[in-house]
């Protein structure tokens, strides 16, 4: 997948079959029943402009059939969260587990319930198998994967690059020798949210499966080899190369652990003095850059994330909305979800990508969204998903623990490679159970 650059609203009532609203005609895709005084619950980790943005999805949902819709933040935690709800009897009844590890965790444990034949009709007419067995478990359909991104993009301040006088970069030398040009210039060069553990995954799931390739990032997202693997080895020693080189991270090492996310890209694009001039974030990184001042497509520009080996690399995640409880609201808002009118509300708000191949790209806001939609879609099932979102959430989804406190320790102390895969594979082992 390349960058040359990188998914829908009805009328009230019931909603008719008065044509694919993704094919512009203004009506809707989906019929949905009449769902007057039920009330449902969703819990996903959306918060700020993303949960404003999904509110008018649930917005939408509550007009076309009468329910009430209560939508509750469920942090980052999400499997802490939902097994805490699990164990008072007060599961909600639709959630979005941002990590496929999370979801099957889930379906082992006997929490979720199966796709009904309306939402499993939109998810085969509009998404592609690779997305649908991400949804998946002992081969029956459980998730709708709404809301996907790409995670293989950087996205940088224009004006800070065309002072330094640098061009975007193909490749991770590249990236290493415009990131110093851009230090010498007076600016940091790169943003990092080392306070939000799974901004470090991130970094380094791009490198691994640049540099060692599909086959490799498969076996180590299964933990068929170990995280003492030198194929770990070389990533880190290539992501060592930019936390561990004076000046490059924006604060230094101390500071970028005590930024999260958000900020990492909005002081990107504040201000005159930028206090950066490049954040690695999938294309959701729009929704935080329109709280600044920054234009996307002008003032923030974004290149695919630089090849580390032969290739640069596509690295995907998203959020699966799940049944918690057998219900007709439940399966009628994922029937809603997986079709092609729900996509289209938050395409048009911004900061949003979907995996509904079916979903016309003149939704998107913008040229920049529009490209990097387009190009998730033309990869087909040609992707990787994050590796940590993969992993059991003990490993690869909780803050403070396994991976991403692993990886916040190395980004305190990049010199310490060995260190850092031997904790990896301690944290890995215990999780899997190998």
């Amino acid at each position: 997948m390349t960058l040359t650059a990188c998914s829908g609203s009805g009328n009230g009532g019931d909603g008719g079959k008065s044509g694919d609203s993704s094919k512009g005609s203004g009506g809707v895709s989906v019929q949905l029943p009449r769902l007057s005084g039920q009330k449902l619950q969703v819990a996903a980790v959306w918060t700020g402009p993303e949960r404003a943005s999904f509110l008018k999805v649930l917005e939408e949902f509550e007009k076309r059939t009468g329910a009430t819709v209560d939508y509750i933040p469920s942090g980052d935690d999400m499997a802490g969260f939902i097994g805490s709800k699990i164990a008072g009897g007060g599961q909600p009844d639709v959630a979005f587990p941002p990590q496929v590890g999370v979801l099957r965790e889930f379906a082992r444990k006997g929490w979720l319930k199966p796709l009904g034949p309306e939402a499993k009709e939109q998810l085969a007419k509009n998404f592609s198998p690779g997305w649908r067995q991400l949804g998946s478990y002992d081969s029956t359909e459980y998730g709708v994967y709404y809301k996907a991104s790409n995670k293989s993009l950087i996205w940088y301040n224009a004006k800070a690059f065309e002072n330094a006088g640098v061009a975007e970069p193909k490749d991770w030398a590249e990236f290493l020798k415009t990131a110093q040009t851009i230090a010498d210039s007076g600016v940091p060069p790169v943003s990092v949210g080392g306070a939000d553990g799974w901004t470090l995954t991130d970094w380094f799931e791009n490198i691994y499966l640049s540099q060692a390739g599909p086959e490799k990032y498969d076996l180590l997202a299964q933990h068929k080899i170990k995280w003492t693997d030198p194929s770990v080895t070389q990533a880190l020693t290539a992501l060592g190369r930019l936390f561990g080189t004076p000046g490059l991270l924006a604060g230094g090492n101390s500071g970028a652990l005590q930024t999260q996310f958000p900020a990492s890209v909005t002081q990107t694009f504040s201000g005159e003095q930028p206090k950066a001039a490049m954040v690695s974030s999938a294309d959701y990184a729009a929704t935080n850059i329109a709280q600044t001042k920054a234009k996307v497509g002008t003032d923030a520009k974004v290149f695919p994330f630089p090849a580390v080996g032969s290739r640069s690399p596509v690295v995907t995640g998203g959020d699966a909305a799940v049944a918690l409880k057998d219900t007709k609201g439940a399966q009628a808002l994922l029937t809603f979800l997986a079709s092609t009118d729900a996509a289209k509300i938050w395409a048009q708000a911004g900061g949003f990508v979907s995996p509904n191949k079916e979903l016309d790209q003149a939704a998107y806001a913008n040229d920049t969204m529009r490209e990097i939609a387009a190009a998730l879609i033309k990869a087909g099932d040609a992707f990787r998903f994050d590796m940590s979102d993969q992993a059991p959430a003990g490993f690869g989804g909780k803050p403070g623990q396994g991976e991403w406190k692993d990886l916040q320790d190395f980004l305190k102390n990049p010199k310490d490679i060995a260190g850092t895969q031997k904790k990896l594979e301690q944290d890995a082992a215990k999780a899997y159970g190998s």
